[in-house]
């Protein structure tokens, strides 16, 4: 049997896509504690100042979502995703300021898997730097790869299992898993050449 939130969440979003703006309104209730837990994921990767703390977060992704023109998601998991999107976009313009305040200096060399298991407890000057390499190196792979891309804007931005990631592309787990292992060995070689540069 099918959790009943996630058919009234399918029902909202075909609503939302009719151009209720109510429906949207009811729509975050529903999927706040799993964008909560997504928010709650990228905070610990990239702790920063009380201002984009998870609640922070998760508030400045709904404008992101309300302010959308046509919003056309299609699924629970499709608006997750997008969700996700809007979360990256933010933790970049924040490092983006973070950047601008920094005067002077090296850059830091910082690796992908550094930023996921050594999050510290502030977003550092260096790790500001790093998701912005980060940024730019993604938006090169999608160049490249587009699919690649929305993988690792799902599992790494968005906090997405495999499985969620495959339904959100429509793809199967096992390319998911190896589109992954590609993305990050990309990713990873091109940020240590941003890095040093």
């Amino acid at each position: 049997m099918s959790d009943p939130s996630h058919s009234t969440v399918t029902q909202l979003l075909g609503q939302v896509r009719a151009g209720s703006t109510s429906a949207f309104d009811r729509l975050f209730p529903l999927v706040y504690s799993e964008l909560k837990e997504r928010a709650h994921a990228q905070r610990r990767r990239w702790q920063g100042d009380e201002t984009m703390n998870t609640t922070a977060l998760i508030h400045e992704a709904y404008l992101k979502l309300a302010a959308a023109d046509e919003p056309d998601w299609q699924s629970r998991a499709h608006f997750l995703a997008v969700s996700a999107r809007a979360m990256r976009r933010i933790l970049i313009d924040y490092a983006r300021i973070k950047r601008a305040e920094k005067r002077g200096g090296d850059r830091a060399q910082v690796t992908l898997d550094e930023m996921n298991l050594d999050p510290g407890p502030d977003l550092s000057t260096e790790r500001a730097e790093a998701l912005l390499a980060l940024d730019t190196s993604l938006k090169k792979l999608r160049e490249q790869d587009e699919r690649q891309s929305r993988i690792v804007e799902c599992r790494f931005f968005g906090g997405m299992t495999i499985p969620d990631t495959a339904a959100v592309l429509r793809i199967s787990p096992a390319t998911v898993k190896r589109g992954w292992v590609m993305a990050q060995g990309w990713l990873y070689r091109d940020m240590q050449r941003a890095l040093k540069g």
